[in-house]
């Protein structure tokens, strides 16, 4: 009798000890998902924050330049095609972050091409709405750099744990799935030549 309750104990104990492992590693990995899903969250709010300025700083643009109607109109079509790429944190795939990615470079050079267009306008760069409108996009710019450098690395925090032995057998079974990074746009490693 005394062998039979043993064996039981110890059966009870190793299946407790399995099931605390793998929930264990099943609700980090949860956890963990959870926290990228929460900085891609904020990395949208960032690039949204900068598609509602672009509205405005247009309209600032407009009254002074209208003869600039084509680099306005790339600002604004740019701005259209990147806000109608929406990602979600469940489809972060590289292909997908490679697109949007595109969409965004493209909105940025159209703004790059406006900014360079308002060198033209002296009284433009001295309006009080235009300085402010530029102040809050470069702000806004530096908030996207800091909330994708954070979604990068908590990203990569998720991927590494789902890919480490034993979690990769868990998180294989579980469906979950490694995060796509965002990646610097390409020709960035080249030093952008500058003549006076």
């Amino acid at each position: 009798m005394n062998k039979k309750w043993i064996t039981i104990i110890v059966i009870i104990v190793a299946v407790f000890l399995i099931y605390n492992f793998f929930s264990g590693k099943y609700n980090s990995m949860v956890t963990k998902e959870e926290a990228v899903n929460t900085e891609w969250s904020n990395v949208e709010t960032q690039y949204q924050r900068r598609s509602d300025l672009i509205p405005n700083l247009v309209n600032t643009v407009k009254g002074f330049a209208q003869q600039e109607q084509d680099v306005l109109i790339g600002v604004t079509e740019a701005r259209s095609k990147a806000s109608s790429i929406n990602l979600d944190a469940n489809n972060l795939t590289a292909e997908n972050m490679q697109q949007f990615q595109a969409a965004q470079g493209q909105l940025n050079s159209a703004l790059s091409r406006l900014l360079v267009t308002v060198e033209k306008y002296p009284d433009l760069k001295s309006n009080q709405n235009f300085l402010e409108l530029q102040a809050q996009l470069e702000g806004t710019e530096n908030r996207i750099a800091v909330a994708r450098k954070r979604f990068n690395e908590t990203a990569q925090d998720y991927n590494t744990f789902i890919r480490v032995f034993p979690n990769n057998f868990i998180s294989g079974w579980a469906g979950f799935e490694r995060k796509a990074l965002f990646a610097a746009d390409e020709g960035a490693e080249k030093a952008p030549e500058v003549q006076f």
